[in-house]
């Protein structure tokens, strides 16, 4: 193997590496006690994740931006929210999420739960001016309010702001690709994927990217529900890629805490079908995979890999793309007044302000 550097921190993760780093992905996700799961309440929370009548003009669902007919981005540098705003951040899958111990980029929101309600409110995604103003939209549709009260079991109560966010994450729970070729291998056949890819397996242990990369869901080790396995992203500043890709712009956790010591920090996305995922990194600045893993290598490790040793990881990489579970689009409930949402939004589209989207 041909590493033209290797820093004193690269040697220090490669001997952080864990034994364990290599597993195959859980056929079902962790489910907190306070939400259990139903196949009414996935089915709610789908019609949810797929309704764009929950933005403040009408046009814009969970699922713009998290496609999940698709591999659960939009593919975006950044997305599009309403009245055609962008954001900041890339739009991370929503695939595999439920393996993550906290979410969005910088791990602010503890659970799918949490994570949930934040696009409804963010003026640049959905819109929405407050809890109140979701939870009357979706009590303005009498198809929701059945479900709700089907489901939940709280009488007048069960359409509220929690529930609708508890409606959509177990519907994220569901959204799990298992099986990849690197997950059979992982259970025995040898077959499974290629050599080339083996070899890429064994290179980024080696080098120390599994140092955080690990786990089933390579993004990390197993942490309580919560808490955000987070990492320095750039490390190496002398480099070309930092500039070119802007990779420092954002200050990561430090944009929501305001804390000194939480800049640069942000949350380690899974390796999960990340061939499918393009474009890369907090700002969606990279847009081919090769690239991707030389940036990793160079700002990460102050690593340079040689051509033949990224074709080596990228082919590793293919093998964690899963097989993704048939999904059809829900049949929305039928909403009697369209109006709401012409008055909402004459009322607040001038209002909006470009923010972060998507993580």
């Amino acid at each position: 193997m041909r590493i033209k550097s290797l820093s004193l921190i690269s040697l220090c993760l490669l001997a952080a590496v864990d034994a364990a780093a290599f597993e195959p992905l859980p056929q079902s996700a962790p489910v907190p006690a306070d939400n259990p799961m139903s196949e009414a309440k996935v089915s709610l929370g789908k019609q949810l994740y797929f309704d764009p009548r929950l933005s403040v003009d009408g046009t814009v669902s969970c699922n713009s931006c998290h496609n999940v007919m698709a591999n659960g981005t939009d593919n975006r540098s950044v997305s599009k929210g309403v009245f055609g705003h962008v954001g900041d951040r890339n739009a991370p899958t929503v695939w595999n999420s439920a393996f993550m111990s906290a979410q969005f980029w910088d791990g602010r929101a503890a659970d799918l739960e949490a994570q949930a309600k934040g696009p409804f409110l963010n003026p640049v995604e959905m819109g929405m001016p407050n809890p109140e103003s979701v939870v009357q939209r979706v009590r303005d549709i009498p198809g929701y309010r059945q479900s709700f009260v089907a489901v939940f079991d709280e009488g007048e109560e069960s359409i509220s702001f929690d529930n609708i966010a508890k409606a959509i994450a177990a519907f994220e729970r569901q959204l799990i690709t298992p099986n990849s070729p690197f997950d059979r291998f992982a259970r025995g056949d040898e077959s499974a994927i290629s050599e080339t890819a083996k070899r890429g397996m064994q290179l980024v242990e080696r080098v120390g990217c599994t140092s955080c990369h690990s786990g089933a869901n390579f993004s990390g080790p197993d942490l309580p529900p919560g808490t955000a396995f987070l990492q320095p992203f750039p490390i190496f500043s002398d480099n070309e890629y930092i500039a070119r890709y802007q990779l420092d712009n954002d200050e990561g956790k430090y944009e929501s805490t305001g804390r000194v010591e939480d800049k640069q920090l942000f949350k380690v996305p899974s390796w999960r079908n990340v061939a499918l995922t393009a474009p890369y990194f907090h700002n969606g600045s990279v847009k081919t995979l090769d690239e991707a893993v030389r940036v990793m290598a160079k700002t990460q490790l102050n690593i340079s890999l040689e051509d033949n040793q990224v074709n080596d990881i990228v082919a590793f990489l293919n093998s964690l793309s899963g097989e993704f579970p048939q999904l059809t689009m829900p049949r929305l409930p039928e909403s009697p007044n369209e109006s709401v949402i012409t008055e909402n939004v004459a009322s607040n589209g001038s209002a909006l302000s470009p923010t972060e989207n998507g993580s």
